[in-house]
């Protein structure tokens, strides 16, 4: 490791003082993501806005041998952009631009920093628009959303952003400049792009992505079913799957949720429900118009107290404005929340949501649910206050015990969020040292120093070992041979 001011005398010699900040002061704005739980100062920041910039960057930390860290809006919630000490983090926010809307393929071409909801935005004149829209979709970046495999409350309907993705352009950190897919339904060699998509910025720099774009439907309408407990929403949602109907979005949040949204959005939900249902159906006229009252019958059967159709997207907006200021809602009522994102298979609903409750008496911590019912990918918020000691650590140890039950009914343990830094050890109990052996054979292939985005994602089997969730026989791993991050 080089001493810092000959690193910074290297850096300057590349960039002037608007693209690069080292001062303490300016530093702290990048400590975290959303994940505020975990924090660490980068040696720097800098700020390209070109190509040419990001391999002059990885060119400078393949000589000194220093890690590199890329951010994108910083809305994480896994601790993916967190900083890593004595490492440089490189912000896209100045590659923004929207390269290319090509109405007639139906794609758009993006620079990473573009924010998800403007490819929209830029679609809207040609009739189109792209489908994966994450709640912080007014701030969150097509780079970021790449990184963490992002999805939103249409996902059930359109699929992930991996499902979204055609084409990226990406940079590695022996300075390789890639192009993986493209507007061609079928690409030439590997299918890499599945790999890249949700790799959590471990094997390459994004720095061009080519989106899939859709017509906008013809018709949408929000059927909103309030009952008097989780247990027959969650129910609800098994009913109208299993009847065929393909919902756009299948949103629910619990009455925790539902008191601190009524503050954002008031009397638009009933303070009196206990959990709601938000089923979205869209397509042409008739066919919406045949769903919506199928869905509305099937709540209606299922113990609905009361259902809310929109009448005009007015409404429909106004509706799901409460499903999307779910999180920062629940800042009233809590200094902290703890945002898990594990996902079951949907008929193991109301099983999870009843040993959540279990776990929220036994560590006297309130859980509010809000989540993507439809693709079964639970969000419960774990609320505490970081200021009394030893309560983030019983939040963390809650935490893993709930993705723990994900696996065990046969999920995952994150759906949209992300491992990053914080679901380090909940992977030692998903995979095996073989398949984590594997995780890191790939991500040496990509980079072999190990110096982009270190120490995220992927568990060291020592640290799986320590966990307790890995024998090591003797005090030896299985793989000696393997290098460790």
């Amino acid at each position: 490791m080089p001493k810092q001011s000959e690193l910074i005398r290297s850096l300057l010699a590349l960039f002037d003082e608007k693209k690069m900040i080292y001062d303490l002061e300016r530093l702290t704005a990048y400590e975290c993501d959303g994940l505020t739980a975990f924090r660490a100062l980068p040696l720097a920041v800098l700020i390209p806005d070109s190509i040419e910039e990001i391999l002059a960057v990885v060119e400078i930390c393949n000589r000194y041998q220093v890690p590199l860290v890329v951010r994108g809006g910083g809305t994480g919630l896994s601790g993916g952009a967190t900083p890593i000490e004595g490492a440089l983090l490189l912000s896209l926010a100045r590659l923004n631009r929207v390269l290319e809307i090509d109405p007639q393929n139906r794609t758009a071409r993006v620079e990473p920093g573009v924010t998800n909801i403007r490819v929209s935005q830029e679609a809207a004149p040609y009739g189109l628009y792209y489908s994966p829209d994450p709640s912080s979709q007014v701030a969150c970046t097509i780079g970021g959303n790449i990184a963490e495999n992002a999805g939103g409350i249409h996902c059930l309907k359109y699929g992930l952003t991996v499902n979204n993705v055609l084409g990226v352009k990406l940079i590695t950190m022996e300075g390789e400049i890639l192009s993986i897919g493209g507007k061609a339904a079928e690409s030439p060699g590997y299918d890499l792009l599945p790999l890249i998509v949700g790799s959590e910025g471990l094997l390459g720099i994004i720095v061009e992505a080519t989106l899939r774009l859709l017509p906008k439907p013809e018709s949408a309408r929000l059927v909103v079913g309030c009952f008097d407990s989780v247990a027959k929403a969650a129910q609800t949602v098994s009913l109208i799957l299993s009847s065929g109907i393909i919902p756009a979005g299948l949103e629910m949040m619990d009455k925790l949720v539902l008191d601190a949204v009524q503050a954002f959005v008031p009397e638009t939900l009933p303070s009196s429900a206990q959990a709601v249902l938000l089923c979205e159906l869209d397509g042409m006229v008739e066919e919406v118009e045949e769903q919506s009252l199928r869905v509305k019958n099937i709540m209606t059967k299922a113990g609905a107290d009361e259902i809310i159709v929109s009448e005009d997207d007015a409404q429909r907006m106004r509706l799901w404005k409460c499903r999307k200021s779910a999180f920062p809602a629940m800042g009233r009522i809590s200094p902290d929340y703890y945002c898990m994102d594990g996902t079951i298979p949907r008929k193991k609903l109301g099983y999870l949501l009843g040993k959540i409750v279990e776990l929220s008496d036994q560590y006297n911590l309130k859980v509010g649910n809000v989540f993507h019912a439809g693709d079964g990918n639970l969000h419960p918020l774990i609320l505490y206050d970081q200021s009394i000691p030893g309560e983030l650590e019983k939040v963390e140890s809650m935490g893993e015990k709930i993705l723990e039950l994900c696996v065990q009914v046969g999920g995952s343990i994150t759906g949209e969020h992300g491992v990053g830094l914080e679901k380090l050890g909940p992977m030692c109990s998903q995979f095996s040292a073989e398949e984590i052996a594997q995780f890191q054979r790939v991500k040496k292939a990509f980079d072999p120093h190990c110096l982009l985005n270190p120490g995220k994602a992927i568990p060291t089997l020592h640290r799986c070992a320590e966990w307790g969730k890995m024998h090591v026989h003797g005090g030896k791993d299985p793989f000696p041979g393997l290098e460790r991050f």
